[in-house]
């Protein structure tokens, strides 16, 4: 029944605000959470290390030096480590540093070691319960 007779219908329309809205919301959700990564071009400058004239005739009470080749051996006070796990290097540095309190770690790493060589000496530091850890560096030939 239509007691409207004089009345015309609307024709139906499509309101655009609410679809700008859901579409407005989309693109700031996918603008916050994409992430911009550009690893290519990052530029790093390395720090480099000036040193004191030490006397190697001096006892060094406490140390513990562990060097780190370039083909990932290992040896600790000069005595080659066989690398099977963290845990087998674990326990050549405790037998090493049984005698010791508190011993000093100095990581002589080969410049071209890979950097996983170097994390697994200092994991192995911190399961074996040390916490002093040095690194040794070189001073260019250009000084």
């Amino acid at each position: 029944m239509n007691f409207q007779r004089g009345k015309q219908n609307d024709e139906p329309e499509i309101n655009l605000v609410p679809m700008i809205d859901v579409l407005l919301v989309i693109l700031i959700f996918l603008v916050v959470t994409t992430t911009y990564s550009k690893f290519a071009q990052l530029e790093i400058n390395l720090p480099q290390a000036g040193t004191e004239e030490v006397n190697e005739n001096v006892e060094k009470p406490n140390t513990i030096d562990i060097t780190v080749s370039a083909t990932g051996e290992y040896t600790i006070n000069l005595i080659p480590v066989k690398f099977i796990s963290i845990e087998s290097l674990r326990d050549a540095l405790q037998i090493a540093t049984q005698n010791m309190t508190d011993p000093f770690i100095i990581i002589n790493a080969d410049a071209k070691a890979a950097h996983q060589s170097v994390i697994t000496v200092m994991e192995a530091a911190r399961l074996a319960g040390h916490s002093k850890i040095t690194f040794t560096t070189e001073t260019s030939s250009q000084e």
